[in-house]
């Protein structure tokens, strides 16, 4: 079974999520902009969600984790919560 870790930035709106991701692609730190606007708990740990396999998280979530380039910042994916930048930091 897949397994992956990953970060996140959750936010409310597309184009909230659209000009977070263009300054991090400028050079700010994923992790401090997690901190700074991500709306999820896991923005006290720069977005980190840990380790998990398929299914752990909603579909929408998991298509991008599983199938999209290793450390590069995907989104914004839209799932039930809001809007999501996406990086995935490792996949075994």
């Amino acid at each position: 079974m897949p397994r992956a870790q990953a970060r996140h930035i959750l936010v409310k709106t597309q184009v909230e999520c659209e000009n977070i991701k263009k300054q991090i692609e400028e050079g700010a730190d994923f992790a401090e902009m997690a901190r700074q606007h991500s709306s999820c708990p896991s923005s006290k740990q720069g977005g980190a969600l840990g380790e998990f396999g398929p299914g752990e998280m909603v579909p929408e979530f998991d298509r991008v984790v599983f199938s999209g380039e290793v450390g590069k910042v995907m989104g914004p994916v839209k799932t039930q919560f809001g809007y999501h930048l996406v990086q995935v930091t490792k996949r075994a």
